[in-house]
């Protein structure tokens, strides 16, 4: 059997998803190949994790109409207070200074994932599942996707092939990308946390000499935990019963939510810086994960993914309207020069802050302090920060700007 579409993306989590939405209302015909079905509790996407939405991101959402089905879920973060343990100094960011009514929101993935898929089922999107990819071939005029999908081999066509398949990406392995990775040598731990005090909506990004900890603000005065400890460690952590887990956190943390009471379930991931050489190739573009996977500190994932599938949609809508080819080599140029410098300034940003944080010589320790604290009072400064965080920086595409394609 052999289907037809116009933009064929590997990859139904949050990242593909989402693009898939945000097309397909521009009149492409838009096939989506998920390995696992809707409500499949091993979706990677959609587990226990919370993900921080910044508000730029929130802007895109919202200019998609899919806000709505997440806002009820989302926690307001108002202020942001960034620290270093046993040093002094405090940058803090808050809603207020910037003129927004929330610098981010934590929302908890299954709701996402819950979202989305009702959207999916709402929309015009084909989505193929249980599939895989096998193998794909570039013709003159689009591209030739192998799948086996629910057992049975089948031939797709498609005039842009989109690879949202994540970190390790075949398609990008398929296309003779290569990668730049590197390893932290870090694990992330991430639970919810439920401690004494309120949270207020304040997201803490606290820096430990072992790794980054984050306690963002959750419904029910719950905060989404990620802990970055050295790998070596993350075996004997995860087995501590959940006094003596609390307790290492808290001495870890400090007291600033007061004393932490209650912690669920656990998981642990690995952490490990990996960019592509180059996120196009003929008749493919590679988003999320499949270009760019980052460290967790300060949140920026998902949020450039977003970046992604609002400006990869920007240009595909122009295409659209006048008629154009959706794999054209002029349009996929256009979106890997308008998406580098963001992507180049987010890793090294985040790259930097973890190297930064993490070496001890007592002189850059110091000054570690000095920094966040001049942070503190220069204005100018600590604007520009907030802008980078929120996902403001740069040049916007027009879903990033709240309007439409």
């Amino acid at each position: 059997m052999t289907r037809d579409f116009d933009i064929l993306i590997a990859g139904g989590g949050m990242v593909g998803a989402t693009l898939a939405l945000a097309v397909a209302r521009t009149g492409y015909r838009v096939g989506v190949l998920e390995a696992r079905p809707p409500g499949a509790v091993d979706q990677p996407s959609y587990d226990d994790r919370s993900t921080a939405l910044a508000h730029g991101s929130r802007r895109i959402l919202d200019a998609l109409g899919l806000w709505q089905g997440i806002a009820d879920q989302a926690t307001a973060i108002e202020h942001i207070h960034i620290s270093e343990r046993g040093r002094f100094g405090v940058t803090r960011l808050n809603a207020r200074d910037e003129g927004v009514p929330a610098l981010g929101y934590v929302v908890a993935n299954r709701g996402i994932g819950a979202a989305w898929t009702q959207a999916l089922a709402d929309s015009e999107v084909r989505l193929i599942t249980p599939a895989t990819v096998s193998a794909y071939q570039v013709r003159e005029a689009g591209v030739s996707v192998q799948a086996r999908v629910d057992g049975q081999e089948q031939e797709l066509n498609a005039r842009l092939l989109v690879a949202a398949d994540g970190t390790g990406s075949l398609l990008r392995g398929l296309a003779g990308i290569g990668v730049h990775e590197q390893d932290y040598g870090q694990t992330a731990i991430i639970a919810n946390v439920s401690p004494a005090r309120d949270h207020g909506g304040v997201a803490y990004e606290r820096f430990t000499d072992q790794g980054p900890i984050a306690l963002l603000p959750m419904s029910e005065g719950r905060c989404a935990l990620v802990w970055t400890r050295p790998t070596d460690q993350v075996d004997a952590t995860l087995t501590l019963g959940d006094a003596d887990f609390l307790a290492v956190l808290q001495q870890r943390f400090g007291h600033r939510l007061g004393r932490l009471h209650k912690v669920g379930r656990r998981a642990a991931y690995p952490l490990k810086l990996v960019r592509a050489e180059r996120d196009t190739a003929a008749r493919l573009v590679l988003v999320g994960n499949a270009s760019h996977t980052l460290h967790p500190v300060a949140g920026q994932g998902f949020n450039l993914a977003l970046r992604d599938v609002a400006v990869l949609a920007d240009l595909l809508a122009d295409a659209a309207r006048e008629q154009g080819d959706p794999g054209a080599s002029a349009l996929l140029e256009s979106y890997s020069a308008w998406r580098r410098t963001d992507l180049d300034t987010v890793q090294t940003y985040t790259d930097g802050l973890v190297r930064l944080f993490t070496n001890p010589w007592p002189p850059l320790a110091h000054l570690r302090g000095a920094a966040l604290a001049a942070l503190d009072v220069c204005a100018p400064l600590r604007h520009r920060l907030a802008r980078q965080s929120m996902g403001l920086a740069g040049r916007l595409p027009r879903l990033a700007r709240g309007r439409p394609l």
